[in-house]
């Protein structure tokens, strides 16, 4: 199987790649964890995070935006304490505005899932990218989403982290053109029923 070269390193970055990465996410609380993670990537690579994500998981609640939200001082220290994710206060203090702005969107009638996917017009963009080379770290869609997130209470989303989100996401199929999986990913694309599309 001819992966996309970024995926090699590790089983758990190649299983990611084959069953994660660009297949087209439409559960808000997901994509909420999603956006979470990669901000916690800034200035860290992927891989970083890949192999923290189950202690992310466990240390913020699932990624409940509710519990999150209700976070005070103890559970900025619990976090800043525990070994098992970035302990970076920024960042930490970043998911708890993330969960903040997530339920106000959200509470305003707005489903997070709809907010971030109308950045590419409800569907998949598909790309035909040849080399790791061509494949930008940023696009104007991403630097609209990133102004729009911040404006909405957001930190950590950045234009890059934004591009980065949209696709792990699978709002854009940024698989080489070469690799399995961008065949894969765009048949899944096409293969969504409204009805999941909604859910």
């Amino acid at each position: 199987m001819e992966r996309c070269p970024w995926s090699e390193g590790f089983e758990q970055y190649r299983q990611y790649h084959d069953e994660e990465w660009g297949v087209p996410l439409r559960d808000s609380r997901a994509l909420f964890e999603l956006l979470m993670l990669e901000g916690a990537q800034a200035g860290l690579s992927w891989s970083t995070i890949l192999k923290k994500r189950d202690n992310y998981r466990k240390a913020f609640d699932g990624f409940d935006p509710v519990r999150i939200a209700a976070y005070g001082p103890e559970d900025e220290a619990r976090l800043m304490a525990d070994a098992g994710i970035v302990r970076n206060r920024l960042k930490v203090n970043g998911v708890i505005k993330g969960a903040r702005a997530y339920l106000a969107m959200e509470a305003s009638g707005t489903r997070f899932s709809d907010f971030v996917w109308q950045f590419v017009g409800g569907e998949p963009l598909q790309n035909r990218w040849m080399t790791l080379g061509e494949v930008p770290a940023s696009t104007a869609v991403s630097d609209a989403m990133s102004k729009a997130l911040k404006k909405a209470g957001f930190t950590f989303v950045g234009s890059t982290i934004c591009y980065s989100f949209m696709q792990a996401a699978g709002m854009i199929n940024d698989h080489l053109v070469a690799c399995p999986r961008h065949k894969a990913v765009k048949a899944l694309a096409k293969g969504t029923p409204k009805s999941a599309k909604r859910a």
